[in-house]
Order: C-alpha cells, then structure tokens, then sequence
C-alpha cells in the first residue's frame, strides 16, 4: 500500500509541468537523493564482476575479484563484522530513526486536505517522504550488507545533512529575526518532531558513533588506540582522553605502561614503509628533504590548510557579533532584522568554531610532529650506519673547493645528536608555515575589509623592522648559534665519555672553563638572537578616521585591531620559526649528504647498493678473501690532499694477497704499522685509493657470514648472556662450550648473577681482559665461516691467552673455519697458524707462509717477537685477568647495575622553579621581579585603557564638537608609554633568563665533574648528556619564554578581569567560578600532563643511548651484518618515545577545547546578563564586552602557558635533582691550598689506611701501612679481589678513606682533591684521548713548549717505534679523533706515557696493562726523573721483579712488604708461593737485582 501510494506520489510530482521544482526549498533533498542513486547505482555497476572482466581485458590483466569474506555464522559474528555492539546499536537507532522520518512525512503528505494534495502545494511532501523512503533504504543497507555499508552511509549522511538544514533554513532561523516567521508552523509540533528526529539521525547519530577500527597489517593487526575507535564527536572534543586524565587524576603517577597503545598507523615500520622513497638519500630521488616531507604530508596539510581557512574566517564572527548588538542598542527604535539573541549568541559561537577548528589544526599538527620526529631521527641513525667511522678527526675548521669554512668533522657526533635534538624541534616548529601563508593573509585582508566598512577609513600600517631584511639577520644569527651549540654538545659529551680520566688527573676545574667558554660563546650568538625576536615583536597600527566615532565602531573595530596586530606580530614569528626549521633542513640535508660514507655507498648507481664486496674487476673466485693491488686510507680527504697537520696514513697491498680458508692467519706487524687497518680494509670501512690500474680489487665473502672482535672490545650495556648471544638464538650445549673455551666459567663463577650480570656502559663492570674474551666469545659463538680478531690476546695474562689459543684456536668450534688474527703475541698464535702476514711499519702489506718468512722480512718486527719472547719465558701463573672495580661491588644478585632513572611524582617541586628564579635575579631575587611585575602591571594597565579611552572618545561625540588632535595626542601619549614600558621590561627581563641560563649551566656543569665514581658507574652518560643538551636547551629557550609569558598573561587577564568588575560588579561571581573551573580543569589536567611529560623525557634518553652505543661499535655492528638488529632495536625505542609523545599532545587539546568553551560561555552570559538585565551606557557595555571578551580568550592562553610553563619547568626538575642528589666529592677550600712546594719529593707513607665504596658497604681495604722512598718502584701484586686497583683508587681518594696517607710529609685528606690528584699521575690500561691534535692531548692548558713535548715523546719510545717509517708519521700537528680512535692502542699508550712525563708528578701510578710492551716498559725504568716515585698495579710478575720493593695484597689486606730478595726468602711467603709455583721460577729469580 505505503508503495503503490509513493509511486502515485512520484508520478504526480512528474506529471505537473507547470510546477518548478526549484519553487520550494523542500525539494533540494529530493535533487540530492536523486544524484545520489544515480552515483550509487554507478558504484555498484564499477564495482560488479562483470566490470572487473572488462577492465582486466582492457588493461591486460587479470580480473581483481571483488572482496569477499567469511559470512557470518551466528548474531555475535554478525554484529562484530559491523564493529561490535555500541556501533550496531548506533546504526539500529539511526535506521529507526529514519523509518520514524518516513512515517512522519507520510503523516505530513496524508494530513494535506484533498484540495491541497491536487494542487502544487503537496509536492515538497512528497519530495521529503521519497527522501525518507531512500534514507530508509540505505539505513537497511548499513546493516545488512558488509560489503556496501561504508558506501550507503556517506550516502545516507549526506542525504539526511541536507535535509536538516532545510528544515532549519526554513523553521529555526526565521525565530532568531524580528520579521520573518517558521515557513512550515501550519504543522505545529509535527514539523519540530520532525526537526528533532534529523538533528537526531542527522547530526547526533553520526557524531556520537564509535568508528570501527581497520588494521594497518591485517596480517599481524596491533591492539587499536582509543583514538582510532573514537567517534567523531569524541574526536572533536576529545573525550576518547577522558579515561587517561582522571585516572592519571587518581593515582600518583601514570606510567608508561598505563598510556593508550600507539596508533598502528604511527608505529615507525608503517611510517617507514610509507615515507622512505621520498626521505631516503638512497631512494633513487635527489630533492631537498623539506619536499620530500612536504610530499609525505600533503594530504595532512590540505587537512590543516582547511582548518586555518575555517579558523581565519570565524575569527570575525565576535567582532560582527558585538558591531550590531552595539549599533541595536544606540539605536533601539531603528528597523533591525536579527534579535539581540542572536548576535550574543554569535559571540558563544564564534569563539566555538574558532577554538574547534584550531585544535584540529594543532591535533594534526602535533601528529606530524611526532611522525616527523620518528622519521627523522631514525632516517639520521641509519644514515650514520652508513658514515666512514674513521673520518671524524680535526678540531679546527677547514675550507673547502670554495673557500667557505666548513665545520669540523670532530663535531660529527656531537652535530648528530643536535639533529636528532634541537635542529629536529626547529624543523617541527617550522610547520606553522601554514599559518604565514593562509591563517595571516586571510585575517590581514578580512581585517582590513572589515575596518574600511565600519570606519570607512584609510589604514596606514607600519611594520618595524622590514620582515626580510629580519629574517635574514634572524637566519644568520640562528645559523651562527646552532653552530655554537654543536661545539658545546661536542665538547661536554667528550668530557662526560672520558669523566674517569679527569677525575683521576685532577682536571675538573679546567674543563669546567673550556665548557664554559663554549658556553659563553652560544649564549653571545642567543642574546643577538633575541634581541632581533624583540625587534621583529615592534609592530603596531595605527589609523586615520574620516568619520565619527561610535562605540559599535569603536569596539568592534578594536577586536579586529587587536587581530590585526596579532598577525602582524604573527608574522615575524612565523619568519622566525620559518627560518629556524629551514636552517635546521639545511643542516641535516648536508647530513645527509655531504658526510663522508663507506665506498659502498657512494655508487653512482644509489638504488643498487652493495654492502661490501668486489671493486671492479671482480676476483677470479667469490670465495677468495683478499686483495690485488690495492692502496686504502681513512679517508677519501687524505687521498684528495691533507693539510700540514692532517696525518695522511696509506695502506698499500702490492701484488696479490689471499687469505687461507679454513685455517689461522696471523697478521704481524710492529706497533703502528697498520695490522688493524688491514681488517678494517678487508671489511669495507676504509676508503679503496682510486688506482689506474684496473687490476685493483679486494674481496671479503659474507654469504656464510662474518663475526669480528674489535681491538677496542665492543660491548652493549646489557648483561653478559646477551652480549655474547647478540641476538642470535640461544643454543646451550655450543654456548657452554664457548664460556669454556673463552676462560669466562672462573669469572661468571665470582658474579652473583652469573652471565645475568649488567656490563654498564661501555662494559664498566668488566676488566679490559673481560670484555676482550666476552668479544671474542660472541664472534666465536656466531655461526659464522669467517672471523677476524683484532689482537684479542693482548689483554689477556700469558696463561690465559695459552688457554684461548689451545682451548678455543685450536678447538673445535674453529675448526674448518677461515680465521684472520692479528696479534703481537707472535710467540702463543704461531702455534696455530696456517698462514702470516706481515705489516710493515710503512703500511706495506707482505704474506709469507710462515712465521720465519716474515721476519727476515721484517726487522723492526724481528725485534718486537724477540722482546715479546722474552716477555713469555718469562710469564709467571695468572694472577689476575680481572679488575674488582667499585662497580662490582655495586651490583646486587639480580646483576642489575645501571639505576633506574627517577621520576618525580606530583607537580614540579618549588625547589626547582625556585632555583631558575635564584638563577634570574642573582643575590636580589625579590627586588629583581618586583621591578619587573611593576613594569609589566604598568604596561597591562596601560593597555586596558587604550581600549576605555577609545569609548570615552567615541562617546564624547553625542555632547557636540569633538578636539580630535586633543584626543588622538592623549591617545598617542598613552600608547607610547606602553610600548617604552614593554621594551625596558623584555630587555631586563631577558638578561635575567641570560643569567639563569648561564648559572644552571654551570651549577649542572660542576655537580657533573664534581661527583663520585661511583655514581658516575651507576648513570648511563646518556643521561647526563640529554640534561646537558636537551634540558639546557628548553631552558635556555622555552622556560625562558614561558615565564615571561606567564607574568604578561596572568596580569593582562587579571586586568581585564577588575575592568569588567568595575562596569559590572557581578561578573565578580561569574568570573570567579569560571576562574574556580578552569583551576579544578587545570588541576585534572597537570596530573596527566606532568606525567606524559616525564615519561616523554625518560623515553628520549634510550634513544639517544643506542644511538651513541651503536656509534662506539660501529665497525662491530656493520662487520656482523647486525644492521638490521640495531635498526629494529632503534625502531622500538622510537615507539616508546612516539607513544608518550602522542599522548603528551592529546592531553593538551583535551584541556584546551573545554577552557575555551568555558571561556565562551562566560562571555556570551555576561552580554546577555548586561544587555537584558542592566542599563548601561553603550559605550561602557562596548568597554566590558571587549574586556569580557578578551579575558574569557585568556582563560585558555593562561592555564595552557601556566601548564606549559610546568611541563618545560620538567627540565628544571630534572637539573635541579643532579645539581642536590648526585653524590659530590669535597669542594676546595683554602685551607686545602697546599704550600707552593709541594710536593718536593715522592716520599708516600700510609698509616692503617682502610676504604669503602659507599657509605654502608663493607671495607675493601684494611688496615693497610707502608712507607715508600722519593725515588722508589713498588710493584703491587695479588689475586683477583685482592684490592690492587682499590689502593690506587684510594691513594687519590676517589673512594671513601679512614687512615692517614701522607704525600712528601703532607696528609692527603688535609689538601684539596684537585691538587692531590694534579700532582700524581695515573696511567690506565685503556689510555684516553680527546679530540685534537696530539699536542693539545700532551699538553691541554697550553703550558710547555714544542721542545718540552717532542722530548716527552722521544722519552716514551715513539722516535724508535716510528724509525723505519718514511710516512704517516705521528708529529704534534697529528690529528687525534674522539678517543683516540684513529690510533692504534700501542700509539696511545705512548701518547699517555709521554702525557705523565710531561706532567712531571713526583708520584707515579701505573695499571700496567698486558698488552703494555718492552719499549713503555723500558721508558719507565730508564726516562723518568730519578727522584719519581712509581706504582705499579702488575698483572704480570715479569713487570716487577726488578722493582725496588713489591708490596703483596690478599683479601683488601697487605700482608707482604719489601724488597723482591727479601719477600723470596721467605719461605712461607705468598710472594714466594707465587714465583715457585710459576713454571718460570727460574727467569723470574735471574731478574732479582742483587
């Protein structure tokens, strides 16, 4: 029946053709439904079979066959197909509601008279119920079919938006004027009943509906983030947050585990799948990454560029709203068409769409931020997987082809972790270009239109200074202080690595100098920086009228003034932000370009990419491991041409050189020749010298893999297991096997947590023995063919290196396969060898087949095996392969050692907000803010009555003649004394926030060099660096900002506040509850917000931490191919930073939404309060709108910068806990001071000396008493824990000390630790180097002459070392990289002896170290003054047999003191024991001097 009737319907609606169907709005849902059909029915007939067929036979491939899925079995599975329960009943009400809509309008079409339904009148009926009738369709449609639900629903909504704004155009509005009346009211409740169920189906429905979530990777789906799966109504207004703020309310603090799951969509492999052919230097396309990331976000920006249309124009909304409300209420009698409802409604409204289209805006904004973020920074770290590792030395800039400077290559690590940092928030910044190019241009020219007609006036806009000629300045200067930053990165990153040296050499107080005259050279280039943010703040408008003034002209006029000076305002940040990010670009596309790569990567074919392998022509076999004719150097720069000062190193293989398969291959060289060059060569990481010869290659198999053991042994901070596993399976039997053949079952036994045990950074926990045998345990371990060792043995004890030989060389799990050992233990490995190599110390490469061969080949490495044979004839029974550091002492059965990082609950403590205040006013703290607070007051105060004076002006016109040039100079002369004001206080207050950054800086600086070793084990450097970089640069920039901000708000809001209480003295009560409500918001808000924060903080330094630990180990990771496992291992830290991030920004634009509805509210009340309920002067009503207005908008601004303020004021709580709870050593004092004398002599006396780690942990030392001579050298001996490195710890008091040392007569604890440990000086096992020259290492404060440093060099044995060379000579001019690392170790252990003699202490303290040889050996017997005293900590009772005294430990107690003969003649002695027991007593007696 109900079809039969809609048919006649529509048949009659045909029939009329005298009838327009344009003649009633009620029929434009009609035309939409009838397009929508035909675009439906087209869809389907696209998507048919039949279509497919056609199309695959027109493009010659075969037909995609429709989606098809599993039919439901069952109502559960039929309702989870649809997205679960809530969104099926959403979709069931939708369909009711428009079966509802269907009877209605039937109802409508029936209730017609006969008459009626004859004439044209019935029409629009029957047009809205064949509306209803395809809405009802389509309802059906969205539940029952799961192919085409999406498709009717776009459909569906469309059909039924339309439909409700008919209704609205035609019933709603016309209530809101004064003239016109509801087209539809012959209906009566029918037609609102009807309204009411389209608002519902429409607008509700749609809005409220939870969406249903797709999977990325339907493959592996992740759990959906609450943002996913929220409805669009939830998105808007972010109730999809609600859950994680209250309980974040509720509980201490929210971590990282409680935060809503990453968004599968911004988990870093889709983001990679996605942007890396446009990001990637090797992606085949050559553009700047600025396009490239534009390209990857274009949609994103379309998005955001909508929104800023949006937000542009409803930005007049208020100002339109308050023009006619004023002119209504000037002119009550006059014929106007709006209601005065309408036009407060307006100022809700306005405010409304503005806020809402904003927060979209940032919403999307900060979601590019955090993608951005996690591109960028992985795209910088596997960019330097690619890096030549060896190209980082020079500390000095050079010029390039062009004669430009070029920065330092020594600032490479320190460049990359400010890309990765500051340049990385620079380049987030810059994305608010959207703003400059839409949001501006469009409130500019709409301000400009709106003022030309309501005032009919010529505007005259003066802009001070010139946008471009700022930005250039801006782009120079920040340039300039990026450049700045880096060199202070550099420097305090270096300073942190190598903290134990300069702690043990007394040289604290001189770093804190170098640092902080980095330090001051960063903050001249940010003071010139801010000074032109100041001046590009200068702007101001002003205007000449031609007409009289009205107070609906006045202050409507101001709210746009107000936004056109913003603007303007806007403009120059925006230039500055603009300029920032472009600089930032400019640095990481250098980066990405211009850094220096391995030379398989730098193909002229990018896209094809080969790791390592063959240089054409290619090797007669792929299986061969060697080289032809080939010259290598460090760096494709040397080749090019070196500077005077630059050390140009070649390694030359002439003829060919083939490796033996399956068996040892020793390479042997003298120190410095190049032996480690020659495996760095072999695995791709040094630069193949370009040859006309076209018989040049090398090769190196990987197809059956490679594992290397670093001479530098390479250890990730994680436990013993894994570090020898290195993320390879877990295979028991093979790996007890390697434990026993690497000599690591003895030193697992003595750690409670066995192979569990945390390393520390940079294996802290380990002895230099230790990790040499965990490397080697890993490269063993690995099922590889091919393993290179790089001098493995050297530090290890005799004994145990026989045991690696015997055990593991020549054991099974070497066995058949292909070894390369380079080794100066020539003597052991011979024994194993199949075939040798020799370097000579011109970095000529020979291969011989036997060990022979080599040396008549070789003088210089005749004599080094011959004193190496000595040395193992000599060899007494191990005594120690491991050092009890105090870190070992620190770890607990669980193995764990690194502290976790603390996190502070609550908000951010008065202390550290306190401390940046302190730091800001100096010693007058209070005077220095009352100033500023009176400033800011005056200039606030001022500001309010421009606005009152304009509307005292304007009402001066209803009296009679107006003085214009009286008023305008009053007005004038209150604007210029604002602007003075404001410019005194930015200046003053800006030297402050200077002097803060300067203080923090060296407070944070000093607590850092003036800790305990022992808190030093316990903190990853990771951390330090990131307060250090990260915590300082918000510091310096953001905190700074945001307290200024906070001061300028807080008074601007309070002072509009007590305006509009003046006029209107009950707004006292309105604003003071909706100030209590935005407090109670804030409140609810900082618990989440504080929390997010941390966890963002606390996820930022692991990322950094793998970052710096995969550089350490750089040639390690690429020689294991491990690329893959280090990318994925910085893919899921990313995660965890993105995750915190993501939600850190969400719960911004949860509190920002809700405070700037609160805001509207309020002022929409007050007008409606004051125009309705109180009589008031138009202009005074005009003065308290604007005030109103502007303190509801500075609700928001004041708990977002108040909030913001805390959240940065993260890194003050951050430095403040390293400046109060890091352990500290005693500060100098001047009682400290030791005379200028001292020390005259070596003479050191030790009266029952014990010591500790820790306040309450057990002695390591007891009771120990000893005397020694100027002069004399005293070998220290004993077992492993015996507390041999404990004494040296304790002599330079770096740990806790009861007894009395006295040092030349005076007691060390009396004395200053700067002047104790300046006077004495330590020789490590692992020498430390900075980066430089070798003359800045040998001498860092500039205090002697060349003569004075070559003499100390000569003396420490490297004129006889580099006799033989004709090249590549080490010269005081010679360039050092970060560590040392362009060194072999043998050149540093020289650089470090000729460092001691050149400091010329009296008291001489050497861990004498395995791989330490005769020439260092002799050096100190026969260089040093007769009148220094020397210990030396043995491992090897070689070392010191011809020592004056030996001085036994045993269990932290000495109980053998005196000279070797004597301690021999003690027959029960454990000296004795020792020598006797060692198989050669006999050499070890003959080295007794008589």
């Amino acid at each position: 029946m109900l079809a039969s009737q809609l048919s006649l319907a529509l048949f009659s609606v045909v029939s009329l053709r005298k009838y327009s169907l344009w003649a009633d709005s009620l029929n434009l849902p009609l035309y939409l439904t009838i397009v929508s059909v035909v675009i439906l029915l087209s869809h389907i007939l696209w998507e048919s079979k039949a279509a497919h067929t056609l199309r695959a036979q027109y493009s010659k491939v075969g037909p995609t066959p429709p989606p098809t899925g599993t039919s439901p079995q069952t109502v559960c599975e039929y309702v989870g197909k649809h997205g679960g329960l809530p969104i099926f009943s959403y979709k069931f009400a939708r369909l009711v509601g428009c079966l509802v809509l269907l009877s209605l309008s039937v109802a409508s079409l029936a209730s017609q008279d006969d008459d009626e339904q004859e004439s044209d009148a019935v029409v629009p009926y029957i047009s809205m119920a064949l509306t209803h009738f395809y809405a009802s369709v389509l309802a059906v449609v969205c539940i029952s079919s799961l192919r085409w639900r999406t498709v009717a629903a776009k459909h569906l909504n469309a059909v039924l938006i339309l439909s409700f704004g008919v209704y609205c155009y035609r019933d709603v509005f016309p209530l809101a004027t004064f003239t016109l009346q509801p087209l539809d009211r012959a209906e009566g409740a029918l037609t609102w009943t009807k309204i009411s169920f389209l608002f519902a189906v429409s607008c509700l429905i749609p809005l409220a509906m939870p969406r249903q979530h797709t999977p990325v990777d339907l493959e592996n789906p992740l759990p959906p983030s609450p943002e996913q799966t929220a409805s669009l109504l939830s998105l808007t207004l972010y109730f999809f947050m609600d859950h994680i703020i209250f309980l974040a309310y509720r509980i201490p603090h929210l971590g990282f585990d409680q935060l809503p799951p990453l968004c599968d969509y911004d988990h870093l492999q889709d983001l990679k799948t996605k942007t890396w052919k446009c990001l990637d230097v090797f992606s085949g396309k050559k553009r700047h990454i600025a396009f490239g990331i534009m390209w990857t976000y274009r949609w994103a920006f379309v998005d955001m560029s909508v929104m800023l249309v949006i937000n542009g124009l409803s930005a007049f909304i208020s100002p339109i709203g308050i023009n006619r409300l004023l002119s209504y209420l000037e002119n009550p009698s006059q014929d106007s068409f709006m209601k005065p409802w309408f036009w407060i409604l307006l100022l809700f409204v306005g405010p409304l769409i503005t806020t809402l289209s904003y927060q979209r805006y940032v919403f999307v904004s900060t979601h590019i931020v955090a993608q951005t973020t996690a591109i960028i920074t992985q795209l910088v770290f596997e960019h330097a997987l690619r890096i030549r590792i060896k190209s980082d030395v020079g500390d000095k800039d050079v010029n390039d082809t062009n004669g430009e400077r070029k920065p330092a290559a020594a600032n490479l690590l320190g460049r990359m972790t400010n890309l990765v940092t500051t340049d990385l928030g620079y380049i987030n910044e810059a994305r608010n270009i959207l703003l400059l190019v839409i949001l501006v241009p469009i409130q500019i020219i709409g301000a400009v239109v709106f003022l030309y007609q309501v005032l009919g006036w010529r505007l005259m806009l003066a802009l001070f200074p010139v946008p471009g000629y700022v930005s250039k300045l801006q782009q120079s200067a920040q340039k300039a202080t990026l450049a700045k930053t880096d060199a202070r990165v550099q420097t305090v990153s270096e300073i942190i690595n190598v903290m134990r040296m300069i702690k043990m050499f007394g040289w604290e107080k001189q770093m804190n100098e170098k640092i902080a005259g980095k330090r001051e050279e960063e903050l001249d280039k940010l003071w010139i920086r801010r000074f032109l943010d100041m001046f590009s703040g200068m702007v101001k408008c002003t205007a000449i009228a031609h007409q009289e003034l009205t107070a609906a002209k006045v202050f409507s006029s101001m709210g746009v003034f107000d936004l056109l000076r913003s603007q303007i305002y806007f403009i120059f940040y925006c230039i500055s932000a603009t300029v920032n990010g472009k600089v930032s670009l400019d640095r990481l596309e250098d980066f990405l370009h211009n850094t220096e790569l391995l030379d398989s990567f730098n193909s002229k074919e990018p896209t094809e990419i080969v790791r390592v392998g063959p240089v054409q022509p290619a090797p007669p076999s792929n299986d061969l491991i060697g080289f032809r004719d080939a010259s290598f150097s460090w760096s494709a720069d040397e080749v090019d041409g070196a500077s005077p000062s630059s050390r140009k190193f070649l390694l030359k293989v002439e003829g060919e050189l083939f490796f033996k398969p399956g068996c040892v291959n020793l390479v042997v060289g003298p120190t410095g020749s190049g032996k480690t060059s020659l495996l760095m060569a072999l695995l791709g990481e040094m630069h193949l010298v370009p040859s006309f010869s076209c018989s040049s290659w090398y090769n190196l198999p990987r197809g059956k893999g490679v594992s290397f053991a670093a001479q530098e042994s390479f250890v990730l901070n994680d436990t013993i297991r894994n570090n020898i596993l290195f993320n390879t399976p877990m295979d028991e039997a093979r790996y007890n096997k390697v434990l026993y053949q690497c000599c690591l079952e003895r030193d697992l036994e003595l750690l409670d947590a066995g192979d569990m045990t945390e390393v520390g950074e940079k294996g802290l926990t380990l002895s230099g023995g230790q990790k040499a045998r965990v490397t080697l345990a890993r490269a063993i371990y690995a099922r590889a063919d091919i393993i290179l060792l790089d001098d493995v043995l050297a530090a290890l004890d005799v004994h145990t290196a026989k045991w690696i030989v015997e055990k593991c060389l020549s054991g099974d799990l070497v066995k058949h396969r292909t070894v390369v050992l380079v080794t100066h233990n020539v003597v052991l490995a011979s024994q194993v060898a199949g075939f040798v190599v020799s370097v000579g110390s011109d970095g000529r490469v020979h291969g011989q087949d036997t060990i022979s061969d080599a040396l008549k080949q070789d003088e210089e490495l005749a004599k080094e095996v011959s004193r190496d044979q000595e040395m193992t004839e000599a060899a007494e029974k191990e005594m120690d392969d491991a050092i009890t550091s105090e870190t070992e002492k620190l770890q607990k059965k669980d193995g764990k050692l690194i502290v976790a990082e603390e996190i502070a609950l609550g908000n951010v403590s008065w202390k550290a907000i306190n401390m940046y205040f302190q730091g800001m006013g100096g010693n007058r703290s209070v005077p220095f803010f009352a100033l500023a607070l009176l400033a800011v007051i005056g200039h606030e105060i001022l500001d309010a009555a421009q606005t009152w004076y304009l509307g005292y002006w304007a009402s001066q016109y209803a009296l009679g003649p107006v003085p214009v040039f009286r008023y305008l100079g009053g007005y004038s002369a209150i604007l210029l004394t604002s602007l003075s004001i404001f410019l005194a206080f930015y200046l003053y207050f800006t030297a402050g926030t200077f002097r803060a950054s300067r203080t923090i800086h060296k407070q944070l600086v000093e607590s850092m060099l003036g800790t305990t070793l022992r808190w030093l084990d316990s903190t990853p450097t990771s951390r330090i660096i990131t307060r250090c970089t990260v915590d300082i640069s918000t510091i310096d920039s953001q905190v700074a900002e945001g307290l200024r901000g906070l001061i300028e708000y807080t008074l601007n809001m309070l002072t509009k506040f007590f305006a509009v209480v003046l006029f209107t003295p009950v707004a006292f009560f309105a604003g003071g509850a909706v100030g209590i409500l935005g407090a109670m918001l804030g409140r609810i808000y900082m618990a989440s917000q504080l929390s997010t924060k941390r966890e963002q903080s606390n996820a930022r330094a692991p990322v950094l931490a793998h970052f710096t630990a995969t550089m350490a180990g750089l040639a390690s990771v690429r020689a294991y191919d491990a690329q893959d496992f280090a990318i994925r291992t910085s893919m899921e830290r990313i995660d965890r930073l993105s995750r915190a991030t993501r939600t850190f920004s969400n719960v911004n634009r949860w509190v920002t939404v809700r405070i700037d509805l609160l805001g509207g509210i309020f002022a929409s009340l007050l007008a409606y309060y004051i125009v309705y309920l109180q009589n008031e002067k138009p202009a005074n009503i005009g003065f308290s709108l604007n005030m109103a207005l502007g303190f509801s908008s500075m609700i928001f601004y004041w708990v977002r910068i108040l909030n913001a303020f805390e959240v940065q004021g993260n890194s003050l709580e951050r430095i403040h806990s390293y400046l109060n709870a890091v352990e500290q050593e005693p500060k100098p004092t001047e009682t400290g001071i030791p005379p200028a004398y001292w020390p005259a002599s070596g003479n050191l006396s030790v009266d029952h000396l014990s010591a500790r780690y820790s306040k309450d942990g057990p002695n390591v030392l007891h009771n120990i008493s000893f005397t020694i001579k100027s002069g004399e050298k005293v070998g220290v001996v004993g077992r492993t824990g015996s507390g041999k490195s404990s004494l040296t710890l304790a002599l330079l008091r770096c740990i806790l000390t009861d007894g009395t040392v006295y040092y030349d007569g005076v007691p060390t604890h009396a004395i200053n630790l700067d002047a104790l440990r300046s006077n004495i000086t330590v020789i490590p096992q692992v020498p430390e180097l900075l980066v430089g020259t070798l003359r800045s290492n040998l001498d860092m404060f500039q205090q002697f002459d060349d003569a004075t440093l070559n003499n100390a060099l000569r003396s420490a044995g490297l004129a006889s070392l580099q006799e033989d060379m004709d090249e590549g000579k080490l010269t005081l001019d010679s360039e050092v990289s970060a560590g040392g690392s362009n060194l072999s170790v043998g050149q540093r252990q020289i650089i470090a002896l000729a460092r001691a003699i050149v400091r010329g202490s009296k008291l001489m303290i050497l861990d004498e170290d395995y791989k330490t040889d005769a020439i260092i050996q002799n050096s100190l017997r026969t260089e040093l003054p007769p009148d220094t005293t020397c210990l030396i900590v043995a491992h090897r009772l070689h070392s010191v047999m011809d020592v004056h005294k030996i001085m036994v430990l045993d269990a932290g107690r000495m109980v053998e003191f005196g000279s070797p003969r004597t301690l021999l003649e003690n027959k029960s002695g454990l000296f004795r024991a020792l020598v006797y027991e060692s198989g050669d007593r006999d050499a070890l007696l003959k080295m007794v001097p008589a």
